[in-house]
């Protein structure tokens, strides 16, 4: 039987999410949502879900089953237990500090408002891909993305088939074919939300799924519905399963599944072992299942995604965030909610995250900062952002450059790589 677990939001956020791109003042906002898994006991089927508010002020953690407030032990006894499924979270909890300009970067700011919250709890035709690795790089997650400048054959491609020659890269050890996230919606009505969505823990893209799938690294998925989203807020993003069985393009103006971002941010791995980046599959479970494995003396090409074509949330422009783990956590220990061997330093409650989007202005936004409230781990190496950057940024020793901290802004033309050290 195929595990399944059911979304049903009992909150709803209010935060400020809008903050002008050329100061960075991010108000961020961290939602995360444990649920009854649907085939576990059947005197117990209900759902729940849990919460944790994060904005300018205290933390709020509620866990509300079926519109009333759970006792918290109990509530995370059946998450221990196995019960209840962690799916995502909506948005994190971080608001980065704005970045530190010198004359080289342009301040004019730009008309629109960006919630960039470097998203927490997972996107545009085919163009030129991002630039090479500096450094040739052994990646595990190298196997994907051979077709991913190929047109993709809308409604020709069955779900039981992962689109792997589109440049997709399967994650196999979601246990969902390959597939990051699975969403059944049952019915795709255009302009109408969903309100019953139900999440497979287990087995394939089927009829009525919205099926979410990851990229190789520096491009992004291209498909969700725009305007067909969560009724209480939930993302929804993926391929979807027609009646017939074959897989539908959500935004067919877009011709590919993945398409590269803006490029101009790398990753370089100067440690004595890996070390995994995880990027959170949005729109979709919203959980940091997109993975980048980097190995010592490689450099990778980081997702730079542009906030002007990219997913927006009620309104709200959004950017990446990801997910940096402990040297020589397995991806696929890294790259999941809950790491059952590092259960509080790894997957959610991994030491740092690292935030990536471009403005409209073309200023790309580049942050370092540690993943608190949810994780009181410290990386156990160092890192710095190098290259045409507007300032300092660093975490060295578990200490940031700021005192929560750091941005920095790439001038539009420019690169940075963040760089993994050994401490000092």
């Amino acid at each position: 039987m195929k595990g399944i677990v059911k979304i049903a939001l009992a909150a709803a956020m209010v935060a400020g999410v809008a903050a002008e791109p050329h100061s960075h003042n991010h108000n961020h906002f961290h939602r995360h949502r444990a649920v009854k898994r649907q085939d576990q006991s059947p005197v117990e089927k209900r759902d729940i879900v849990y919460v944790t508010e994060v904005v300018e002020g205290p933390v709020v953690t509620k866990f509300v089953l079926d519109g009333e407030v759970v006792d918290e032990e109990e509530a995370k006894k059946g998450i221990e237990e196995g019960l209840f499924a962690v799916v995502g979270s909506t948005k994190p909890s971080f608001s980065a500090p704005p970045a530190v300009y010198s004359t080289s970067i342009a301040t004019t700011s730009s008309t629109a408002k960006g919630g960039q919250f470097f998203e927490q709890k997972a996107t545009s035709t085919s163009s030129a891909p991002p630039p090479p690795a500096t450094t040739a790089a052994k990646s595990s997650t190298s196997s994907g993305g051979s077709g991913v400048d190929r047109e993709f054959r809308n409604g020709e491609e069955p779900c039981s088939t992962f689109p792997e020659e589109y440049g997709a890269l399967p994650v196999p050890w979601l246990k969902t074919e390959g597939w990051v996230t699975i969403m059944r919606v049952r019915s795709w009505i255009p302009g109408v939300k969903f309100d019953n969505i139900q999440v497979p823990v287990s087995g394939g893209c089927e009829k009525g799924d919205m099926c979410s799938y990851a990229c190789p690294p520096g491009y992004q998925k291209t498909q969700w519905p725009e305007k067909e989203q969560g009724a209480t807020g939930q993302s929804v993003g993926g391929l979807w399963c027609n009646d017939q069985g074959m897989l539908e393009l959500t935004r067919p103006e877009y011709r590919t599944i993945c398409a590269p971002g803006a490029g101009g941010v790398f990753i370089r791995n100067e440690l004595s072992g890996t070390a995994a980046l995880c990027r959170t599959d949005y729109p979709g479970s919203e959980a940091m299942t997109i993975p980048l494995e980097t190995f010592p003396g490689g450099t990778y090409p980081v997702t730079n995604p542009l906030s002007s074509t990219g997913y927006i949330w009620e309104g709200a422009r959004t950017t990446a965030q990801y997910y940096l783990n402990n040297k020589d956590v397995a991806l696929e220990d890294a790259c999941v909610w809950d790491s059952k061997p590092f259960p509080d330093r790894a997957g959610n409650w991994a030491p740092t995250n690292i935030g990536v989007g471009k403005d409209d202005s073309g200023i790309t936004y580049l942050s370092i900062f540690p993943n608190a409230p949810t994780s009181h781990a410290i990386l156990d190496y160092d890192v710095e952002i190098e290259g045409d950057i507007s300032g300092e940024c660093w975490l060295r020793n578990g200490q940031y450059s700021g005192s929560n901290g750091c941005t920095v802004g790439i001038i539009d033309g420019g690169e940075a790589t963040i760089v993994l050290k050994e401490r000092s």
